[in-house]
Formats: structure tokens, C-alpha cells, sequence
């Protein structure tokens, strides 16, 4: 097993969970190709932010895991320290046009950290790779 982390900035809660998402994704793949044309909702709940956050990537991960989608973009519809809902902008996997650079197997609570400052939003998450 190995382990691969990422540090993450927002401005506000929003953000960093949107750019959270978009970093996940440009770990899996070549998001620079990806169109975003087909879209669904997701929502994912937790105890605090540490616990939304990786309830959060969890799910923006099954959709690569379990679904074979290909995040593009995220637009957060609603937010709270327990609850996240978003619409989500993907394409379906294709062999011969998407490349899988990394396979990440899971998001870990190991170091897990999201907190705020004044100068804006910050994460670290550690996947299973």
C-alpha cells in the first residue's frame, strides 16, 4: 500500500470543497480533455468539516470506483459543516480517449485536517493509492 496526500485552498468553505474534488480528479486523470456535458447530484453528510470532507471525496471518488464517470466541475448548491450538495459535471470513461494516471482505492482519516484562518479555507486529505 502507499499513500499519496494533498493540500487544498479556498477561499471560503465552497471553494475548498470544489477544489478538493478538482484535485482528486487531476490526480485520476487528464482533466484538461474531459468536456463535462453529462451532469448528476451528489450530497454527502458527516459529524464536522474533517468528517464532510472525506464523506465528500468518498462519494466524488465512487463515481470513478463504482461508476466509471470523470469529474469536470463541481457546483455546490448547498453547504453546511454536516451536509454538502452539489451538482456534478462528468464524462463517461472511454479507453481510447481518457488516460488513467493514477487508481486511487480510498480516502483515509489519517492526518485529515480542514480549518479556516483569516486569510481563507484550508485541507489536507491522504488517499490509499
Amino acid at each position: 500500500t502507499a499513500d499519496f496526500g494533498i493540500q487544498v485552498f479556498g477561499s471560503d468553505s465552497q471553494e475548498l470543497f470544489t477544489n478538493a474534488a478538482l484535485a482528486l480528479f487531476d490526480v485520476i486523470t487528464e482533466t484538461d480533455v474531459l468536456t463535462g456535458r453529462d451532469s448528476c447530484n451528489i450530497t454527502a453528510s458527516g459529524e464536522d468539516w474533517p468528517d464532510l470532507m472525506i464523506n465528500w471525496l468518498r462519494e466524488i471518488l465512487y463515481l470513478w470506483n463504482g461508476r466509471e464517470m470523470l469529474v469536470k466541475s463541481v457546483q455546490i448548491l448547498s453547504l453546511s459543516e454536516n451536509k454538502i450538495f452539489a451538482k456534478i459535471y462528468f464524462d463517461a470513461y472511454m479507453p481510447d480517449r481518457h488516460t488513467i494516471n493514477t487508481e486511487i482505492k480510498a480516502v483515509t482519516y489519517h492526518q485529515i485536517q480542514v480549518k479556516s484562518s483569516p486569510s481563507g479555507w484550508e485541507a489536507r486529505v491522504i488517499f490509499d493509492i
